[in-house]
């Protein structure tokens, strides 16, 4: 049977993910050396699959060589095979697998697997969102949380939250665990794509810091902002972002 892209797209994270617990099972590699070597084995899997399950389609991924041939495709699958590869070379589980599929410029369809927590979130099996917390949640990076973040939860009283990877914040607000992603550090497409399209399947406020659309498969894969939240609290932190003195510069 023929996968739909949906389905393929959680077909491989979750595969890749089983490959990565399987490399860092096997004690050959630790710290960054454990990085390298999952990076490496997950993108081989899951480019090879790709190209040989969707041969007309073009491929980004972090640890592929860039070709500019992909912008001639209307199609483009940007993965990420380890997101958070220093939380996976720590064993700890806030890695992500990404494996996004974009349409027109569009994160349209993909796969979040957590591996760490024998999860995998996707674009056609949408969850009720639960409830939102008293005291809104929000996301920030643990080694470096940006300051426009910061700012922004301090004036909405909300709670800090450190996390690793990318996907791993952003499917903390998909499964309730927090209720504001913001990010201003800059990232890249393969950062955001397959979350992005999860989080909005799940009916969560996907866009710029500004509030402009997220778009992919573009020449320079650099996305300076990202936010991602409850819809509840988008025109606030959008408001707030907006207030900041960095905001207009």
């Amino acid at each position: 049977m023929t996968m739909t892209d949906a389905q393929l797209a959680a077909h491989l994270a979750q595969h890749a993910g089983q490959i990565l617990l399987e490399v860092r099972r096997a004690g050959v590699f630790e710290g960054k050396a454990l990085g390298t070597a999952g990076d490496q084995t997950a993108n081989q899997f899951l480019v090879r699959a790709i190209r040989e399950a969707r041969p007309d389609d073009g491929v980004l991924s972090e640890e592929e060589k860039d070709s500019y041939e992909r912008l001639a495709h209307s199609r483009v699958w940007i993965i990420d095979p380890v997101d958070g590869t220093r939380e996976y070379g720590e064993e700890r589980t806030d890695w992500a697998v990404h494996v996004g599929l974009a349409i027109d410029g569009e994160a349209t369809i993909g796969a979040v697997a957590l591996p760490g927590r024998d999860l995998v979130l996707r674009t056609d099996q949408p969850q009720p969102l639960p409830p939102v917390a008293a005291r809104p949640r929000m996301l920030v990076s643990r080694t470096r949380p940006a300051a426009e973040a910061v700012a922004v939860a301090k004036a909405l009283g909300a709670e800090l939250v450190a996390m690793g990877s990318a996907g791993a914040k952003a499917m903390a607000v998909v499964l309730g665990e927090a209720e504001i992603y913001l990010h201003t550090g800059g990232q890249f497409e393969w950062d955001s794509c397959a979350p992005v399209a999860v989080a909005r399947a799940h009916g969560l406020h996907v866009s710029r810091a500004d509030g402009s659309p997220l778009v992919y498969n573009q020449s320079d894969t650099y996305m300076p902002d990202l936010l991602i939240c409850r819809s509840e609290y988008a025109a606030q932190v959008l408001e707030l972002v907006a207030s900041l003195p960095s905001a207009g510069t």
